[in-house]
């Protein structure tokens, strides 16, 4: 069966020279090989989230750290910003955990706003607050700067943030945004096979953490921070992955941090360009438009072009290429094209040329 190339918003493509690595002979996990291994990329991942903290490994979906994060860091009551299908899911999830939680609702195709945030946090009423960067399934990205700003304000509440189809593609500065939690899974813009997290804890969140007596073992910050200083993870990791993250993090220098945050937004403009030439109007509220991929309205809003996007899928998939037919409740109403990983002009304008013929056959 011929490959069929994915620009889905995650997993994504990923590089012969990744799938090599990750197929690495195995080494103990405990081994000194493995503690060089995981030493020796633990300055790139420094410099990636922009932080003097460690940062952990976790053999889990981001979602796993996501909970932990719940888990760890609740004790009164959490906030969770809800935006799209997978904001919305942060709330579900923190009250099978036993927490009590509120949501704070926009509009899908909105971004969450810091003096939505602000409002509620004056209550009192929160000690942790989750914000997703990037909203996948609506292709909005929030403020994150702006939301941040609110840490210096309610420095006891901990500020919880999902990057996981942002981090690598645009610069987050975990140290200087003063947030407590940032969170990545591999398979979006880190081009990488999915299962395994990266994240990083500040020490606010660590001493939190340490009075939480139920925060559970296999997601325990704690853990994460006291194994992390030798070189290690709490639980038997994935040994592939770590392989194929140190593979990855030799090409993200390589390239250069600024050059990679400039590619992923001009890709993102072209697939924008592309939309808009053809007639449809983009699904987010204007100047919140995710840089790692293009969520096209197509009936969700009023407005631009509608066609029939499952036939657009097929005819796409014909020539080789997958994009997303949309997402949750504005499935077929929406569609939605990623940009993000290894992805260049070159590689793009091929997947560009499938569209404007599949198209032509709608």
């Amino acid at each position: 069966m011929a490959h069929v190339k994915l620009h889905i918003p995650g997993p994504v493509e990923v590089s012969d020279k990744t799938m090599k690595a990750f197929r690495s002979p195995m080494i103990g996990h405990r081994g000194q090989g493995f503690k060089d291994l995981y030493a020796k990329m633990q300055p790139q991942l420094q410099a990636l989230l922009y932080t003097k903290q460690l940062v952990y490994l976790s053999t889990s979906s981001a979602w796993g750290v996501m909970e932990g994060a719940i888990r760890n860091l609740v004790t009164k009551k959490v906030l969770n910003c809800m935006c799209g299908a997978f904001s919305d899911k942060w709330l579900d999830v923190s009250q099978r955990c036993g927490k009590a939680a509120e949501g704070l609702k926009v509009e899908w195709g909105s971004p969450v706003r810091a003096e939505q945030i602000d409002a509620k946090l004056a209550t009192g009423q929160f000690d942790a607050v989750t914000v997703i960067h990037n909203e996948t399934s609506t292709g909005v990205m929030s403020p994150l700067a702006e939301i941040a700003a609110l840490k210096k304000k309610y420095p006891d509440v901990m500020f919880i943030v999902d990057a996981v189809s942002s981090l690598t593609a645009v610069k987050i500065e975990f140290d200087a945004l003063g947030i407590d939690v940032l969170l990545a899974g591999t398979q979006k813009a880190f081009a990488m096979p999915p299962g395994l997290a990266v994240f990083a804890c500040s020490p606010a969140a660590l001493a939190k953490a340490a009075t939480v007596k139920d925060r559970g073992y296999y997601f325990d910050f704690v853990e994460f921070q006291k194994n992390a200083e030798g070189s290690m993870t709490p639980s038997t990791p994935s040994i592939g992955h770590v392989y194929a993250l140190a593979s990855k993090l030799e090409d993200f220098f390589a390239e250069g941090l600024e050059a990679r945050y400039a590619r992923h937004l001009k890709l993102a403009q072209m697939t924008r360009d592309w939309a808009t030439g053809h007639g449809f109007d983009l699904y987010p509220d204007k100047g919140f438009e995710s840089v790692t991929l293009t969520c096209v309205n197509n009936g969700a809003k009023p407005g631009g072009r509608a066609v029939d996007v499952a036939k657009l899928q097929k005819l796409v998939k014909d020539q080789g290429f997958l994009i997303d037919g949309g997402y949750g409740k504005i499935k077929g109403t929406t569609f939605r094209v990623s940009n993000m990983g290894d992805e260049t002009e070159g590689t793009m304008k091929e997947l560009y040329a499938a569209m404007d013929n599949a198209m032509k056959g709608l």
